[in-house]
Parts: C-alpha cells; structure tokens; sequence
C-alpha cells in the first residue's frame, strides 16, 4: 500500500527556503539584524582601539614635556636628579606635577638602569601595573 505524500504548507523548517513575500521579509529582516550586530561590534572595537591609542599619545607628549624639565633641572643643579617629579613643579621646570593619561604621576629613575649617567621616565600604562606590560616609555 502506497501513502499519497500531503504538503503541510504551514510547517517550516530552517533549511527549507519559504517562498512568498513574507519568506523574503524574513531573510532580508535577519541579513540586517546581522549586518548591524556586526557594524556595532566593529565600531566598539575600533573607539577602544583609538582611545587607547589617544591615551598613548598624551602620556608621550607628558613624557617628552617631564624629560625637558628633568633636563633644564640636571642643568641647573650640576647633574643631580630630582628626588621626585614634584619638585619639577615646586622648581618652576614644569607647570604641574606631570602626570599620564589615566590620571597616574609618571615614574622617574635617576640614575637609569640602561645608562648610569642619565635618567628614565616612564607611565604604568592603561592598567596601572608597574613594569607591565602595557607601559609607556
């Protein structure tokens, strides 16, 4: 005995294409859903990205700055460092107490670990870590 085979019009399986004006609808419905998940992402990840960079950028510039004013303070003090970046401030070398992006005071080692004669300046960096990884120098 052979069953005659019926279409159910109103059982859908997710292979299975639905024809019709609402089966267009849906796909195009998902396919934008999915576009604009994805956009958002791409956009989160970018604004850190650039963020984190633009921190980077202003701790150089506060590096750079800090470096001139230990320098014009070596100059005047016959080659002795400051005890801290503080004083660089109370000495008039800098405006204030330099500090990096993410609200920390930079990290002045004088004598240097590279070069005995000079002197060091460094940030922690975004997670604050001293010597991290994610440092500035």
């Amino acid at each position: 005995m052979v069953l005659a085979r019926r279409s159910i019009k109103n059982v859908f399986f997710p292979w299975e294409k639905r024809s019709g004006v609402v089966g267009v609808l849906q796909r195009a419905r998902v396919r934008m859903v999915v576009v604009a998940v994805v956009s958002v992402a791409v956009i989160v990840l970018i604004r850190r990205r650039e963020e984190r960079e633009a921190g980077v950028r202003a701790t150089r510039a506060a590096i750079r700055t800090a470096f001139y004013g230990v320098q014009a303070f070596r100059a005047d003090h016959a080659g002795a460092c400051p005890a801290d970046l503080a004083e660089l401030a109370a000495g008039a070398y800098v405006h204030q107490t330099p500090l990096d992006a993410w609200g920390r005071p930079l990290r002045l080692a004088c004598p240097g670990t590279r070069d005995a004669k000079g002197f060091e300046l460094s940030s922690d960096g975004p997670d604050g870590l001293p010597g991290g990884l994610d440092r500035v120098e």
